[in-house]
């Protein structure tokens, strides 16, 4: 089960620490090391990711995106997405509604 406020690892290369969620909106810090990847999927909750340093390349219904620092992009629910860190790299993802998917791992 996934621990508030703690961090966890998510794939290789990649971790996050998920913040006390509210009702309907929640928020997660994911760092990933260079070259790590974040492999695509989709999921029904709307989320808007802010790059806090780093630069990541976002692969979003096949469309090639580059984040850098102080920048943030918008995915809609049910779009396929993936990342991938182009140098070490740390993100605030914010989704709405909460992914219980996430909080009960």
């Amino acid at each position: 089960m996934t621990h508030i406020n703690q961090w966890e690892q998510a794939e290789p290369g990649v971790r996050r620490k998920i913040f006390q969620p509210g009702k309907e909106i929640m928020m997660m810090e994911v760092q990933f090391e260079q070259g790590a990847v974040g492999s695509e999927h989709s999921h029904p909750h709307e989320q808007i990711t802010y790059c806090l340093k780093g630069r990541l390349e976002f692969l979003i219904e096949g469309k090639k995106i580059e984040l850098s620092a102080g920048e943030s992009i918008y995915i809609p629910g049910d779009v396929r997405h993936g990342v991938k860190a182009l140098e070490e790299s740390a993100l605030l993802d914010v989704f709405t509604p909460v992914r219980e998917d996430l909080l009960k791992r």
